[in-house]
């Protein structure tokens, strides 16, 4: 009996013991992995000075939002503020209304029509952060504004690879056996030089017998002007193909291209083959791009690695994505591939940095100058 007592005491010991150890197990706290870090999801307005459905600046820098937001990285409104004579009032008004509101991380807009009245609106909120696209105006001046601006240098060095490439393509409609092509430009300054300083250099690398006609409209919007020096270009020294670089004046080339029936023309800053009318549209091979939607994504993927440039002018090349070329539609359809495998090198070698592409801005040199005089016909 006794046995049979110590037996039971000894399996109620093992059972205390057990249950001791069950009862410390859960009150162990859980291991578990380090939260990963939560990016922030910035709050942006996007304030257009005109309306969307531009099939340009606006329209790109849109896209570039829409896509930030799809992926969970915005939130953004979009305020169409109108584009007349009318509607310029609001954009002050408007730019003071969302500032004041506290309510965004951030506050784009672009071009060359906002930064007198970004300036003022920024200098009377300088804990609200902005961005501006395309301006260069007052960069500096406010620690709480970004200047966007493009590498048009890079960009014209891809128009002037597919430029001497093309103008030896004499099995093409539209190009003769003369090696001249034609440039058209808005004003002799350092930004429309900058174009041109590419233009040259992409065309002196690739073929040095192109010559290039190269004007001055000396207006953005004369494109009667820019129409008669285009065809002077195309009948008197035979250019068949002619960039135009004057904003609304170079549209002019393109209708002496389509009423000549002899050249082609090249656009600029968005895909003019989008916006043109048909029978200009028709001549347009190509157009050196401004990629404002990508220049958006750059700068918030800068954000979030925590590199901030607030106070400073960021300068977008083919790297970053900020400048590109049309590679599709009258490209792809006519443009020998030959050419097309000269514009791809060529963009391979200026984002790598095998080709290093001289700028007019700040040059004190003249560079620019000097080969345009060197390479006229």
């Amino acid at each position: 009996m006794k046995k049979y007592i110590a037996i039971v005491l000894c399996l109620l010991m093992v059972l205390s013991i057990v249950a001791c150890k069950k009862t410390e197990t859960k009150t162990e706290e859980p291991k578990t992995e380090p939260a990963a870090e939560t990016k922030k999801v910035y709050n942006v307005v996007h304030l257009v000075n005109g309306n969307l459905g531009d099939k340009s600046f606006f329209d790109s820098a849109e896209s570039g939002l829409k896509a930030l937001e799809e992926a969970g990285r915005i939130k953004h409104k979009t305020i169409e503020m109108g584009g007349t004579d009318e509607d310029q009032p609001k954009w002050l008004e408007t730019l003071y209304e969302v500032a004041g509101s506290g309510e965004y991380d951030l506050i784009v807009c672009g071009t060359y029509q906002m930064p007198d009245y970004l300036k003022e609106v920024a200098t009377k909120y300088p804990d609200q952060k902005f961005a501006i696209y395309d301006d260069s105006t007052y960069v500096g001046e406010n620690k709480n504004v970004v200047n966007i601006t493009y590498r048009q240098n890079d960009m014209g060095y891809l128009i002037g690879v597919f430029a001497a490439s093309m103008t030896s393509q004499t099995s093409v409609a539209n190009i003769n056996d003369k090696k001249v092509v034609g440039f058209v430009g808005g004003v002799d300054s350092p930004v429309i030089n900058d174009f041109l300083y590419g233009f040259l250099k992409g065309i002196q690398d690739t073929d040095p017998e192109v010559k290039v006609d190269t004007r001055y409209v000396n207006s953005y919007v004369d494109t009667a002007t820019a129409k008669e020096m285009a065809l002077s270009m195309i009948n008197d020294n035979g250019a068949d193909l002619i960039w135009g670089v004057a904003g609304l004046s170079g549209n002019g080339a393109a209708e002496a291209a389509a009423e000549t029936g002899k050249a082609w023309f090249i656009g600029v800053d968005s895909d003019q083959e989008l916006t043109l009318p048909a029978d200009q549209r028709a001549v347009c091979l190509t157009s050196g791009l401004k990629n404002v939607g990508n220049s958006l994504v750059w700068l918030i993927d800068e954000l979030d690695a925590g590199r901030e440039h607030w106070g400073t002018e960021v300068n977008l090349g083919l790297n970053e994505g900020g400048v590109g070329i049309v590679t599709d539609k009258n490209f792809a359809a006519i443009a020998p591939q030959a050419v097309q495998d000269a514009v791809k090198a060529a963009q391979e070698a200026v984002a790598s940095g095998k080709i290093t592409v001289p700028s007019a801005i700040g040059d004190t040199s003249k560079g620019a100058e000097a080969l345009r005089d060197s390479m006229m016909p």
